[in-house]
């Protein structure tokens, strides 16, 4: 459990006599806060970012999958594929599923949240136009950081989201400029494929996506939930 910046372990009851251990969490290094079974992405989920590219807006969610191999936590390295000269930064809202959803409503929706993280798709946009589609591009080990934690109580409706590559900002929305929101995702995912507990859903990326080079640090944030910074290394041959 998290609170002001101090982590416990666990919550004993009144009549407990255990005293569990109590960290900071600058004295601890935080994992992924999830290891899901699978991440549902979406892509073009806000105009501005459907503009920058040059892409028509999608009349349903364009979805894709990423890999369990592109998680990485806080702090730790993405890395820059020897494959690819044009690798990209995208922040976005994460979403935690809580409990097994299939063919859920979107009035329901929200009752299978576990809550929310912050996240970063990283993408060798110059492999996604090569190949025509995008697992490749979207599939390299560390191509998905998440964290710094997921939080369970939160209004996902209008968050700002931010990026910062190198202390400069370079991208800041709020998701109430979503196309489709939360609860349609969850809803349109779910009667797609099942979700379960753990699964993830990146909800898409806002305008000012942009490149990333060896020796970046990279930082999202989220209204609501903290900071994801990560440092960029070229991967070794």
């Amino acid at each position: 459990m998290l609170k002001n910046g101090v982590i416990e372990t666990l919550e004993p009851s009144q009549n407990s006599e255990v005293d569990f251990p109590v960290y900071h969490t600058s004295d601890v290094k935080l994992l992924a806060p999830v290891l899901p079974t699978k991440i549902v992405a979406v892509g073009l989920n806000y105009t501005d970012h459907a503009e920058e590219l040059g892409m028509d807006i999608p009349e349903e969610p364009l979805l894709f999958l990423k890999g369990l191999n592109t998680v990485i936590g806080p702090g730790d390295e993405i890395v820059y594929p020897l494959q690819s000269k044009k690798v990209e930064y995208e922040a976005e809202l994460a979403v935690v599923i809580g409990k097994e959803a299939k063919d859920v409503s979107e009035d329901e929706a929200e009752s299978f949240i576990l809550g929310y993280t912050c996240s970063m798709d990283i993408t060798a946009r110059d492999l996604q136009k090569k190949d025509g589609q995008w697992t490749r591009a979207k599939n390299f080990d560390t191509f998905c950081p998440l964290g710094p934690w997921v939080e369970t109580e939160l209004d996902s409706r209008d968050l700002l989201i931010s990026l910062r590559l190198n202390g400069r900002t370079m991208q800041c929305q709020r998701t109430s400029k979503m196309i489709f929101k939360v609860k349609t995702l969850v809803s349109f995912i779910s009667e797609v494929m099942t979700l379960f507990p753990g699964d993830v859903i990146l909800t898409g990326t806002p305008c000012g996506v942009g490149e990333l080079k060896p020796g970046d640090m990279v930082e999202v944030d989220v209204e609501g939930i903290g900071n994801l910074a990560c440092p960029v290394k070229k991967k070794d041959r």
